[in-house]
């Protein structure tokens, strides 16, 4: 949706370090050239036709909102204090005698542009209907004479819009019906013609969707071109992205191979693959800080479902360190009691909400979820005729729990890590290959992994089908520094 951008105004007392936006060409307090502003709205404009179309692509429930400021805000009392100023001027123009019915004809034409907007070429019949009941003229002819039927006409207006709108509003129209009051009446509709309009947009958007992803590669493709023709973005912070990438692929590989060899003789690491280095640098979106590291141009779009998609991680790797750490000191047969897991993770997700913050306790979340896991473990048992635990296990168990709070503590850097291998390894597979398996020590949050790899493939294959041509030319640069073989990024 289109943002509010604001200007400042110029500060008189401004500090002689500040430094001088002018042109040296141009004179002091002049204008932009119209040309500039043109290239700069056309620009602008560029952007927000390939944001929209990229977010109806990728978002299957992508739709439009009403933007209705907060009633406690600035905005909300202004809008609140002038549509009431509005309506009771509508109100007190209606209760004179004769009536004026200057406010009321003005909000009837509003009406029959609005329903005119929503009837679909095939409505040949209401449409002729429409401008015979709705005909102005007549009605300002009407109400000169003082025989104009506000009534009549209004409940025309509902009749029309129960045939015209979305089932979801059919209690919205009941509602029309049943007021009596003629303002209150004039101000119901035009509101649910507000949602009615939406719900319009909102089936051409749907619409469209099947067409849109026909041409979608080829036009995201176009527009950030023009884009990077203007000069409006660049592929600076992208390559800087893959670079590091590469680096953290090529340091993971040594490490990898220095432990096979024991650490005890150099040796040259295997070349890195363009597509290990690319799907590598997709993975370090999910842990990407915006606020130290500019976020790559190429994937700016898609920011905040990476950054959503990375708080499920945190919280993935957390829930499935807490479930193993448990299921080892309990033992796996309260695991089988049906309906055990289920509650456990519910409260991992309720205790751990919001730990990717970095002013979250994780500390005293993690000691409060030892407490409650202890109590839902010793209710199981007692309800299966189980064992109790004993003090020793109740210690090392809640212990084990807290100390994942710890950034290398060894049982959240196997999960950590295991989930990595098993997010590569679904970047890696082919499309027409399932999903690799799920590793063992992760089979207790299998579903919920499952669902964030697939949202997690489902964003990056757009994007590098989109933006593999721009992606090629950098990873072939610090690839091949001195200029190898061509190559490509794997696009499916």
């Amino acid at each position: 949706m289109p943002n509010e951008n604001t200007v400042d105004a110029p500060d008189n007392d401004m500090p002689s370090e500040m430094p001088n936006l002018q042109t040296p060409e141009s004179p002091i307090g002049s204008p932009p050239p119209q040309s500039y502003l043109l290239d700069m709205t056309q620009a602008d404009s560029c952007s927000t036709n390939l944001t929209l179309a990229h977010e109806i692509v990728v978002d299957r429930d992508f739709c439009f909102k009403q933007s209705t400021p907060p009633i406690d805000s600035l905005a909300g009392r202004v809008k609140e204090i002038v549509h009431r100023a509005f309506w009771d001027s509508v109100r007190a123009q209606l209760s004179l005698s004769p009536p004026d019915y200057t406010h009321a004809i003005r909000l009837l034409q509003e009406v029959k542009e609005i329903l005119q907007s929503l009837l679909l070429p095939g409505h040949r019949l209401l449409r002729a209907q429409l401008d015979e009941v709705l005909d102005l003229v007549l009605i300002r002819q009407q109400a000169a004479h003082g025989a104009l039927d506000l009534p009549r006409l209004s409940a025309y207006i509902v009749g029309t819009m129960a045939s015209l709108c979305a089932p979801v509003r059919d209690p919205e129209i009941r509602k029309l019906r049943d007021q009596s009051d003629p303002v209150d009446l004039l101000r119901e509709i035009m509101r649910v013609l507000g949602l009615m309009k939406m719900d319009m947009v909102n089936f051409t958007v749907q619409s469209l969707r099947p067409h849109l992803l026909q041409q979608a590669v080829q036009y995201e493709r176009a527009k950030f071109q023009e884009l990077l023709d203007k000069k409006q973005v660049s592929l600076d912070n992208t390559s800087a992205w893959l670079q590091r990438a590469l680096l953290d692929a090529s340091t993971v590989g040594s490490s990898s191979e220095s432990s096979e060899q024991g650490g005890t003789k150099p040796h040259i690491s295997s070349p890195v693959s363009p597509t290990a280095v690319l799907n590598r640098a997709y993975f370090l979106l999910l842990s990407w800080d915006p606020d130290s590291q500019p976020y790559p141009e190429s994937v700016l779009m898609d920011q905040a479902r990476m950054e959503s998609l990375g708080q499920k991680l945190n919280l993935l790797v957390l829930e499935a360190a807490v479930l193993l750490v448990t299921s080892t000191q309990c033992g796996g047969a309260v695991f089988s009691v049906p309906g055990f897991v289920g509650n456990l993770k519910q409260t991992i997700t309720a205790l751990l909400e919001g730990c990717h913050q970095r002013s979250f306790d994780q500390q005293g979340a993690l000691l409060a979820l030892g407490e409650q896991l202890y109590k839902q473990v010793e209710q199981a048992l007692s309800a299966q005729g189980g064992v109790p635990l004993s003090p020793g296990v109740e210690s090392l168990l809640k212990g084990q729990i807290t100390g994942l709070a710890e950034d290398h503590n060894p049982v959240r850097s196997l999960i950590g890590s295991r989930i990595q291998s098993y997010l590569l390894a679904v970047l890696g597979a082919p499309n027409s290959q399932r999903d690799p398996t799920v590793p063992p020590a992760l089979l207790m949050v299998a579903p919920e992994l499952q669902e964030l790899a697939g949202a997690f493939r489902s964003i990056v294959n757009f994007n590098r089908t989109v933006f593999g041509p721009y992606y090629s030319p950098i990873l072939r640069r610090l690839l091949f520094p001195e200029g190898g073989a061509e190559m490509g990024v794997d696009s499916r």
